[in-house]
């Protein structure tokens, strides 16, 4: 069985998988360590194979219609998880009206239910009473801490003596988790320690040891904890490299995450993910996504800290199509692009070694 830090789960994500408002499921149905995933909700995809759908990748992970098929199934196998996982991503963070159905059902089971959407679970009554009556616990991890337990920015960021890396992006949900793992892994293959921090609640549940959940955080402990993270992880770690998943992106109207990251996080060098065929910002038609070189511009006029290398999001794209696009890319802008999700990590690999920190 793969050990994990909460075992086995199921993830709800009824109409959202393989689609932008999906992307936590996706983030787990790729990877975690928090979490042993048997099974993916949504009636679209049912009796599909998760990674088969997300990826093209069969993984084992299998999709069901509903939670009473996804019962039925488990239990003929002995695969019957004790957590529901809430996967679904939407703009704002609400939860659909029709997802409690199935959270009530898990709840009557005595299973647990995480979810990261701003709809805390724990302001329901009646689902906080149904999880006490079965000896059930809900988390929301996007719920405040007590500011009590946040940190402050202090100056310790210049402690840190080894590799930092930001994977920001030029929009949101644009795969700036993913490529971050990716490359937290490649650097593991070769043979070097590297350390995951997570900015968000995707992260916290694929097992992110050292994170800070960033949009649930009061703004004047944003760049303390970002900072927390990255010192920690230092310390504890002595990691040769340490890689920030970035959120959002510096110009998207909505989420215009990154600047914290580069003023807190202090990386020395930023990874920029890109999707070629995108050409509007993330869930708001009429914002024209401003160009590959305007971006790279302001992150290195903001942090004075510069871009080594463009990952590309293949959204919309023929596999056939990704090279080109890359190529595209390094003639338009100077810098070497990889499609790592499509063919690994280890030429990305290559080049970020050449930044490692000698000591």
């Amino acid at each position: 069985m793969k050990q994990t830090i909460d075992g086995k789960a199921l993830v709800y994500c009824d109409g959202a998988f393989n689609t932008p408002n999906g992307k936590t499921a996706h983030g787990l149905v790729r990877f975690t360590e928090r979490y042993d995933v048997v099974g993916v909700i949504d009636h679209r995809y049912a009796g599909k194979d998760a990674g088969e759908v997300l990826d093209q990748k069969p993984n084992g992970i299998p999709v069901f219609e509903n939670f009473d098929a996804a019962i039925s199934a488990l239990e003929s196998q002995n695969n019957l998880p004790k957590s529901l996982v809430i996967g679904l991503a939407p703009d704002g963070g609400r939860l659909p009206a029709i997802a409690k159905e199935t959270i009530q059902k898990a709840l009557k089971r005595g299973w647990y239910v995480d979810s990261g959407l701003h709809d805390f679970l724990t302001h329901d009554k009646n689902l906080v009473e149904l999880a006490a009556e079965n000896g059930s616990q809900i988390r929301d991890i996007r719920k405040t801490p007590d500011r009590d337990k946040l940190h402050f920015f202090t100056g310790d960021i210049e402690q840190v003596d080894c590799l930092k890396l930001a994977v920001l992006g030029t929009d949101s949900a644009i795969g700036k988790r993913t490529t971050a793992w990716i490359i937290v892994h490649g650097f593991r293959h070769a043979g070097l320690k590297a350390e995951m921090i997570g900015t968000g609640q995707t992260a916290w549940m694929q097992g992110a040891k050292y994170s800070m959940v960033m949009d649930s955080c009061i703004n004047d402990f944003v760049s303390g904890e970002i900072e927390h993270a990255v010192v920690s992880a230092y310390k504890n770690e002595k990691p040769d490299v340490i890689v920030i998943e970035g959120q959002g992106s510096l110009m998207n109207p909505a989420y215009p995450g990154g600047f914290e990251i580069l003023a807190a996080g202090r990386p020395d060098y930023v990874v920029l993910q890109h999707a070629p065929k995108r050409v509007e910002y993330d869930g708001f038609p009429g914002y024209r996504l401003h160009s590959l070189k305007e971006q790279i511009n302001a992150i290195e006029v903001i942090s004075g800290r510069k871009v080594i290398a463009v990952t590309v999001n293949h959204e919309g794209m023929t596999p056939d199509e990704i090279i080109p696009a890359c190529e595209a890319i390094t003639q338009e802008t100077g810098l070497p692009a990889f499609d790592v999700l499509a063919h690994g990590s280890e030429k990305l690999i290559r080049v970020l070694q050449q930044h490692l920190k000698k000591h």
